[in-house]
Order: structure tokens, then sequence, then C-alpha cells
């Protein structure tokens, strides 16, 4: 196959842009002029101009999380109680006695001061039925009594917070762990229908340009559906896969490590959580306090472990005390990591003391970031870390000290989609406001690799991916424009086509 007559972006330094690409197979196999014609009677692509560059990588995503939610009840953008309970309500008319009603996208942080979420407000429109609304961070659930009932003899264990009031009675908010325990106790699908939503997030994901991700979910069980869809032949993007830190001592008898599996389906990292999160009031700070879930000295231990079974860590940190928590302890750990080639990684990195940004490039340690949290947390930020913005959502600064980023949504608390993150990276805005903190904007070339070269790095795959060269997989994108070119006074880029090791996985050509 020749794609031709237009921009082709290799994101190679050597040779940035071409005008065509020959492909065999799954590989690229040269440009105009090098291989093609030694091809048997190829077949001929013409772009009409188009831009084509590498498959997006989405380097933090929670997909089994991001697929259901697709099938939830969504409650992103509620202004105040009155439209969420609202829209509570009307959902609830349609339930069966006893059948629990789930949504997702709540942010107190979004409603006027003094309104807060509380299980009585969700008892007015829905006294019988079961009602979980998991908030946009993901971090926190809140629950109405009926719900609360379920789980009324497990309560008291299930959780690290569980919100209370001033009688002791549960206000039906549970955070962090105690969230997630509930999530996982008592809101299951069958099998068929969580594969059903996790095919058709492929197929959205694929319209969106990914044709790989780096999936944060291994503490859900995803592992089993990812290889079901795999054998099915329905896996049309390549897998990253976390597992959690108390697996290590499983995989570490079975003799498994990072990097066992195929080119579409590969075990990648352990998650650990240091802290919790911005929205939640979690997060750690220094002087300041929040909920410290792992310590610098336990993080110490569970590196050398990690390391010593082939791991390298992926560590959830938004504090500016988290984060330091963690890189003091990977610094401390070098002697552990380091030999056996492994590439750590800090997740989120949202709040950081000027003094810890250069630390990063110095350690080796990447920044896997989401450049979409900056806009969407603006608000938030300004308001809850007003004294310490020097360090927050710091891209071009860590970009500027030689730190890797690896760009990824955190899908579903942003939603999956690369090119609203790379002119996030770039802009610094999202919407009709002005950018946030324009000094620490990226250029849209540094997002691009951001989303492409430096999440495949961290999987050991740079030399066949994250570029067009000949030798690389055939995963690219077809866009309607170039986006280096697209900014705040230009119109959107948008997905034409997605290729994944030669095959189109999302719109063939013909395209007009």
């Amino acid at each position: 196959m020749i794609i031709e007559n237009g921009l082709i972006r290799t994101l190679d330094p050597s040779l940035p842009t071409a005008r065509a690409l020959a492909i065999a197979g799954d590989r690229i196999v040269g440009g105009v002029g090098v291989h093609e014609w030694a091809l048997p009677t190829p077949e001929r692509v013409d772009l009409r101009g188009r831009c084509v560059v590498p498959g997006f990588v989405d380097s933090h995503v929670h997909f089994l999380s991001w697929s259901l939610a697709q099938t939830m009840l969504r409650l992103d953008g509620c202004a105040d109680l009155r439209e969420l309970t609202a829209r509570v309500a009307r959902a609830a008319q349609h339930l069966k006695p006893g059948e629990w009603l789930v949504g997702r996208g709540w942010r107190e942080d979004d409603w006027p001061e003094g309104q807060s979420a509380h299980r009585g407000h969700l008892d007015g429109v829905s006294p019988e039925n079961p009602v979980a609304l998991v908030a946009r961070d993901g971090h926190s659930l809140w629950l109405n009594s009926a719900a609360l009932a379920d789980a009324e003899s497990e309560i008291g264990r299930i959780g690290d917070v569980v919100e209370r009031s001033i009688d002791g009675a549960p206000t039906g908010v549970l955070r962090e762990h105690a969230a997630w325990a509930f999530r996982d106790r008592f809101i299951q699908l069958p099998d068929s229908q969580v594969r059903e939503a996790m095919r058709k997030g492929l197929r959205l994901a694929n319209a969106r340009g990914v044709t790989a991700i780096h999936d944060q979910d291994g503490s859900r069980g995803i592992l089993p559906h990812w290889q079901g869809l795999k054998e099915s032949r329905l896996l049309s993007a390549r897998v990253w896969q976390s597992l959690p830190i108390s697996d290590l001592e499983g995989l570490a008898a079975l003799g498994l490590r990072s990097g066992f599996g195929d080119d579409l389906l590969r075990l990648g990292h352990l998650k650990v959580f240091m802290d919790g999160a911005l929205a939640s009031g979690t997060a750690n700070l220094i002087d300041a306090g929040g909920v410290e879930l792992t310590s610098r000295a336990e993080l110490e231990e569970l590196a050398r472990s990690a390391a010593s079974a082939g791991w390298p860590l992926s560590i959830h940190a938004i504090g500016d005390q988290a984060n330091r928590d963690a890189l003091d302890a990977l610094e401390a750990t070098q002697d552990a990591w380091r030999p056996g080639g492994l590439r750590p990684r800090i997740e989120h990195a949202q709040l950081l003391h000027p003094a810890d940004i250069p630390r990063f490039a110095e350690l080796d340690v990447a920044c896997s970031v989401q450049f979409s949290h900056a806009p969407s947390d603006q608000a938030i930020a300004d308001a809850q870390w007003a004294e310490r913005l020097d360090g927050a959502y710091a891209y071009g600064s860590l970009a500027a000290s030689g730190a890797l980023l690896a760009n990824g949504s955190d899908a579903p608390v942003e939603e999956l989609d690369p090119l609203a993150g790379i002119y996030a990276g770039s802009t610094r805005t999202l919407d009709e406001r002005p950018p946030w903190r324009p000094s620490e904007a990226l250029t849209a070339l540094q997002a691009l690799q951001a989303t492409t070269s430096g999440p495949a790095w961290l999987e050991h795959a740079e030399r066949t991916r994250g570029h067009l060269t000949p030798g690389a997989l055939a995963d690219l994108v077809v866009l309607s424009g170039d986006p280096l070119e697209s900014g705040l006074n230009t119109a959107p880029v948008e997905v034409v086509a997605t290729m994944l090791g030669g095959r189109w996985v999302h719109q063939p050509p013909p395209w007009d």
C-alpha cells in the first residue's frame, strides 16, 4: 500500500516530513523512491492534502471504567444539586424494583457554596432503588440510603474514608479505597455486558485515532476481558496493562515479568497509590496534610521488591508531598531498578514543589500526565492551591528540564480524546476561557510527541512505534489537517481514519 499526496509527519528528527508512505503487511517499508516500487501492484491511497501522524497512545486510561461509563447516567456539568437530583429523578422513573441506578461525573466544586453531597438528597428522588454515583475523579462514591443498607454490615470495614455526620451516621459519601471496595463488591455486571461495553469503547477509541492504551484498570479484573476480546479478534488497539501492587507476590511466584505478552497485549507495570485527588480533597500536600495511602518508606520497600521481580512502578501522586515522597523513594532505590532497565513513572504529577521539577529528568522518571486536566481543573486548583500554583500542571517546565512526558486522558475523568489533549497541552485551554498559566504551554510538537513516542518509550517499544519510519509498525492516524498548525485561532483538526498494524480499524478509504 502507498499512502501519498499529503503531509506525513514521521516524528523522526532526521526526516521529519515526507510526501508519501509505503506499507507492506504490518510494517512501514519506506517513503516514495525507497522500497515501494518493489511491492507487487501496490494499492494507492490518495490523501488529497490530508496529514498522517503516528497512532495516538492514551498513556493513562481506565478503560473498563470509561467503557462502562458510556452506559451510566451522565452527571457532568451539573451546576448545582437541583440539576443533579433532577437527572437522577428522571432516570429513577424507569427502574424496576430493586434495580440499581449508577451514575458518574458529579463534582461538588462545580456547585454553589454550601451545597454538598448527602444521601438525603438522593433519598428524596429514589427512596427505594439503590443509587450509586461515582465522582468525576473516580475517588468518591455517593450512595443513597437504599444502597448503604446493602452494605450496612460491612460499611465499617470497607473504608479508609467514610464520611459521617455529627451523629456518627454515614452521609453516603465514601472516598478512596472505601469507594472502590464498595464498587467492586456491590456494583457488578455480567461478563457479556462488560465485554460488549469494551468492544464499543474500542471502536470509539479507534475513531479518535487511538492505536494503543496504557490501561490503569488492572485492579478491576480487566485482563480476562482483554484476553477474551483478543481471542475473538476484536482487540483493535495495543494494550500495556497495569496490575495492582498487591499482585506482586503472585506474579513473582509465577516468574512473570513486565513485558510478558505479544504486540497486542502485554503486562506493563505495577500501580501504587501515594494519595487521593484534588477534587475529593484527598491530595497529600506539603505542610497541609491530606490522605497518605502509601508512605515514602513503604514505597521504597515496594520499589525494591518490584525491581527484583522485574516490574516497573506506576505511582499515582497528585499533591506536592506525594510527588516528593515518590521521587525520594525512587532516588533511594536506583540501585535496585536501574540495572534492570526498568522505566518507572509517576502518574498525574499535578502539583509539584518547584524544587522537585528538575528531579524527574535527573532520575529518568517519566511524567505520565494528562494535558486536559489543566484547563478542566483550573477553577478548583485556583481555589484550593492558590499559594502553590508555581508547580501546578507544570508541563512546560517539566519538558524544559528534559523530563519525558507521556500524555493520557485519565478517562473517564476526562474524555478519551487525544486531539483534545494535544490542543490543551499547547494552548492551555479547552473552552472560551483564556489560556490558564500559559507559561506552562508546550509546543504542538511536544504535545504530539507526548501522545505518540513518549508512551512508546515507556513500553520499550521506541524502535517500532511512535514514528513512521522503515521497520516500524504501521500504526497511524489520518487527520483532516496538520496538528502542528492547529491553535487558538485555527479550525480544529479531526480524525479521518485509523490504521493498526497495516489494517484500517476506523473508516478505511476512500474518504470523499
